[in-house]
């Protein structure tokens, strides 16, 4: 089959590769009828995971059918049309249980890898490196789905494919990102970052009772996005002062719940010293990861508020404010998104029409595209929120 891989920083290929096969018992194979890319995926392409091998499959958020089941599967069949949460959950151990299957136990293969670096392993994830099971992706033709059952879910009549895809990765975890928050009523949210992931977090925000949504990037497309769509209010970050501004919009009082949908890779385009800084650090290896973003909310937020935070971080940072964080009192909430808790109650918002993903497809391209496509994501050029290919097409 067709796939396309990671073959080192910046050099993706579409690929000849074998044919997934079944493993275990309760696995299905999935023909891919669409796989988007995602902003977490621009950190394998930049180099940013050091645990991507040559030939890596990538891909993480899909839809597709099911023709092909083991023998233990109970609950799906051949011919069904089904979403894949991206973070692999069991099902059966105590986080898997609880709702929090982004820290299941049993589905990396490779635990070794989180172990030295975290302390403790946390799931597999579909087409992110080794260190998080060495799983192939899902941008090719066919995948392997373990632990089908729990991972799979049906999509209902009436939702469309353009829809339902981000079910298994954008919309659960922006909706993760309001929920975690503890958002109530009257609150005021400040979201950085408006791509896929920030677009459903501002919307989850407003489903979830805010009041108020502030979305904060630079990409104009994406601001308008976040007005048209999401009906936030927006601020440029290279145009004003982002603290100040949010201060002013709140009375001097800060934003209830700030939340970091950007991750590892983030812009201090407000203070070049401080850009220039975690650049050079991250660059040399003194650093993993640029923290701005981080500085940004900690700074921003209301005394006593709350940090939400999707973006995907993977090593260490510096200049982190702890004093900051400590004496204003605020509560940090974070993790890998735990879509299993949530692809349910999403179906239901989109059937009810409360909530529709499908904006963020801007672009629908052959899987033959793929280097091509992420290139364009990459540059945010052609007004692209997402590239979504269809390798059957």
């Amino acid at each position: 089959m067709r796939a396309l891989c990671w073959n080192g920083a910046n050099d993706l290929r579409v690929e000849r590769v074998p044919d997934p096969v079944l493993v275990n018992p309760h696995d299905v194979i999935v023909k891919v009828s669409l796989s988007s890319v995602c902003g977490s995926d621009l950190h394998l392409l930049g180099g940013y995971v050091p645990t991507m091998q040559p030939g890596d499959i990538i891909g993480h958020e899909f839809l597709g059918e099911v023709v092909e089941k083991g023998p233990e599967v109970r609950h799906l069949n051949r011919g069904d049309r089904i979403v894949t949460v991206s973070i692999i959950g069991c099902g059966q151990c105590g986080h898997c249980r609880h709702g929090d299957s982004s820290l299941c136990d049993n589905s990396n293969p490779k635990p070794d890898y989180a172990r030295a670096a975290y302390g403790h392993c946390g799931a597999g994830i579909f087409g992110y490196s080794h260190a998080f099971g060495g799983y192939a992706g899902s941008h090719a033709e066919y995948i392997r789905v373990p632990y089908a059952d729990f991972n799979g879910f049906r999509v209902p009549e009436g939702v469309r494919d353009e829809q339902a895809v981000f079910v298994s990765d954008a919309a659960p975890t922006g909706y993760m990102a309001a929920d975690m928050a503890g958002i109530r009523p009257g609150d005021v949210v400040a979201v950085w970052g408006c791509g896929g992931v920030g677009q459903m977090a501002m919307r989850s925000a407003f489903l979830l009772g805010a009041e108020r949504v502030i979305g904060i990037d630079r990409v104009p497309d994406r601001l308008r996005a976040a007005q048209m769509k999401a009906g936030a209010e927006t601020l440029d970050y290279t145009r004003t002062d982002v603290f100040d501004a949010l201060q002013a919009m709140t009375g001097g009082r800060g934003p209830d719940v700030c939340i970091d949908a950007v991750g590892m890779e983030a812009d201090s385009a407000s203070n070049a010293l401080e850009d220039l800084y975690d650049r050079a650090k991250q660059a040399v290896g003194l650093q993993t990861d640029r923290p701005a973003v981080l500085r940004q909310m900690i700074e921003s937020c209301r005394k006593g508020g709350t940090l939400s935070i999707v973006g995907v971080y993977g090593g260490v940072i510096d200049k982190f404010p702890m004093g900051a964080a400590m004496n204003k009192g605020l509560t940090f909430r974070m993790g890998q998104q735990n879509g299993q808790r949530y692809a349910e109650r999403l179906f239901g918002h989109i059937a009810r029409g409360e909530l529709d993903p499908s904006y963020l497809m801007t672009h629908r391209w052959s899987l033959d595209d793929g280097p091509q496509g992420y290139r364009m994501f990459k540059e945010k050029a052609d007004d692209c929120l997402r590239v979504v290919f269809a390798p059957h097409s």
